[in-house]
Parts: C-alpha cells; sequence; structure tokens
C-alpha cells in the first residue's frame, strides 16, 4: 500500500451494541456530500466497486435480491434488500444505512450485525472504507482498501488494536501480525 497517499485517523466514531448474543457495530461518519449523493454510492455497484468490502450485481437501491460477493470470498450471496427508502435508509443482508441531512452533507450511520470475535476487524475496516468512499464522492478516488489488502495495511492494524481496546475486546493475535506491505 506504499503507493497510497492515506493514512487513517484514530478510531473514533464507533461503538457497539450487544443484545443476548447479537453484537452490532455502529459507525457514524459525517460526509461532506449531499445524502443524494451518498446514496447513489451505497446502492450503485459502480459505485459500490470502488469503496466498499464486496460488489453487487445490481442496485441496493430497491427492495429485492441481489447477489453480493464479499472480497475474498469464491462465492455470491444471495442478499435480500429489506429496506430502500432514498436517500434515508437502506438495509440488507445484516448491514443497515442511515443517511441524514448534516450541516451541509450527510451524517451516515453504519449498523452492522457482526460475530463479537471480528467486532474491532469489522470497526477497522469500516473505517478505512468509509474514509474511500468519501474521496470517492470528493472526486480523490484512492481506490479500495479491503479484504486481505486492508488487513497488510498498516492504519488497518493500528485501529483493529484502537477499536479492540475501546471496545474492551481481546484483537485476535493473527490479525496483529498480518504480514507487513
Amino acid at each position: 500500500m506504499s503507493d497510497r497517499e492515506y493514512a487513517p485517523g484514530p478510531a473514533s466514531g464507533a461503538q457497539i451494541r450487544k443484545d443476548g448474543e447479537k453484537w452490532t457495530l455502529v459507525l457514524v461518519r459525517e460526509l461532506r456530500h449531499s445524502p443524494e449523493k451518498v446514496w447513489q454510492a451505497l446502492t450503485d455497484p459502480a459505485h459500490v466497486r470502488e469503496w466498499a468490502p464486496f460488489d453487487v450485481d445490481g442496485s441496493l437501491g430497491a427492495v429485492g435480491t441481489v447477489s453480493l460477493q464479499w472480497v475474498g470470498t469464491p462465492t455470491p450471496i444471495q442478499t435480500t434488500v429489506k429496506r430502500a427508502e432514498a436517500p434515508r435508509l437502506l438495509e440488507y443482508s445484516d448491514i443497515r444505512w442511515e443517511l441524514e441531512a448534516s450541516g451541509g452533507g450527510t451524517r451516515l450511520t453504519l449498523w452492522h450485525s457482526i460475530d463479537r470475535r471480528f467486532i474491532s476487524m469489522g470497526a477497522a475496516g469500516w473505517h478505512i472504507g468509509l474514509d474511500v468512499l468519501d474521496r470517492h464522492l470528493s472526486g480523490t478516488p484512492i481506490g479500495r482498501i479491503v479484504g486481505g489488502d486492508a488487513m497488510k495495511f498498516d492504519g488497518w492494524r493500528r485501529l483493529n488494536a484502537e477499536y479492540a481496546k475501546q471496545f474492551g475486546v481481546e484483537a485476535p493475535s493473527w490479525a496483529s501480525g498480518a504480514q507487513k506491505s
């Protein structure tokens, strides 16, 4: 990743919620872009491909079924878009996005149900993904940093450790020792 002019800021804007055995990562990000522009980046497959940790074969902007493939996994999964209320609410799989107009931009809130063992890793990955999304929307793309590539990235390792400490969970030992690029 040495060719990228990017270093993520400190772990912030995240919290976890626990309901029984279910853990939910909640990340809030203020973006300088309109809810309509952010909505397009969340739902249009061409935009999703630029920043998200998965690809989709159709629009996420309408209720229905799409094929979603997480980067680094061999098989796509059929995913149901349960709610698509442009430009304010999007819900599919175990992910929910809320968009709220805020100070000329958008307050974007991500809710992602995730296994407790991977909550700090998920927070680090989404933190970087949302930074990449913001750069993409600003017209200064840096290319997505996801999956195994993200785990080799110094900024991801630091964020994983910071979020683990913030959440009071142990970061997987193999994650902190991911091979340096």
